[in-house]
């Protein structure tokens, strides 16, 4: 039997026992996804073929054209995956605003220590190194991830101008200026492999602390001041 008829038949079989339609199982659309992460970070985009991924995944090149129809867009559906597990539930702190320097600080490590991860380093690589041939890709990851989340810190220090504790001129740069901050001496050291291994907790609580002291030195209110003067003698 060709690889076409079984494929076809594949199909029926799983149509008559109630499996999902092609192109819709789950499962099968996670092992491709899987096996693309693994070929992807070996060779590069570059590099990498549907028939290495086929290989990997252990899929049958008719299975993962009916999933995907180029390498392109397959890495795209791999891109968004990532940008989905590295910026999941990494703002809820946010919510949070009794406390200004105290949700700056958690939210900081949060950071941190998610955009220093083995994992997300390796995934934001393999973007950069994707968006010169794909640019639009890039573009996209940073519009659903990073600047989401970038509009999100922005609504957070909103938040606080109104209740009096923060004086900011620009809200959009001092939100750009408080990541950065947070992040400082440590991201592009990992991100081009100058330091192989995750900073640790302490280095990166560390970081963020004198951070938010920086931060809130430049952009704290006489009323921030007295609210934490009142924190600390309680």
């Amino acid at each position: 039997m060709t690889e076409p008829d079984k494929d076809q038949c594949d199909l029926l079989d799983g149509l008559r026992r109630g499996r999902p339609a092609a192109g819709q199982d789950p499962v099968k659309r996670s092992q491709i996804i899987e096996g693309a992460r693994r070929v992807f970070i070996d060779k590069g985009f570059e590099a990498a073929s549907m028939n290495d991924i086929t290989r990997e995944a252990g899929v049958s090149k008719g299975t993962i054209y009916v999933y995907f129809a180029n390498k392109e867009e397959l890495f795209e559906a791999l891109i968004e995956e990532e940008r989905g597990t590295i910026f999941k539930n990494m703002y809820d702190v946010l919510e949070r605003t009794d406390h200004i320097r105290g949700t700056l600080v958690r939210f900081g490590m949060v950071l941190s220590a998610k955009i220093t991860s083995a994992k997300v380093i390796l995934a934001q690589r393999t973007v950069i190194g994707a968006s010169e041939r794909i640019p639009e890709l890039g573009a996209r990851f940073y519009e659903r991830g990073p600047k989401r989340g970038h509009d999100k810190v922005v609504d957070f220090l909103n938040a606080a101008i109104e209740r009096g504790l923060l004086k900011i001129d620009d809200v959009d740069l001092a939100a750009y200026q408080f990541t950065e901050l947070c992040l400082a001496g440590l991201f592009r050291q990992c991100i081009f492999a100058y330091r192989t291994k995750a900073p640790s907790p302490a280095e990166i609580e560390n970081v963020v602390r004198s951070g938010v002291d920086m931060f809130l030195k430049a952009y704290g209110t006489e009323q921030l001041a007295a609210e934490e003067r009142g924190l600390n003698s309680g």
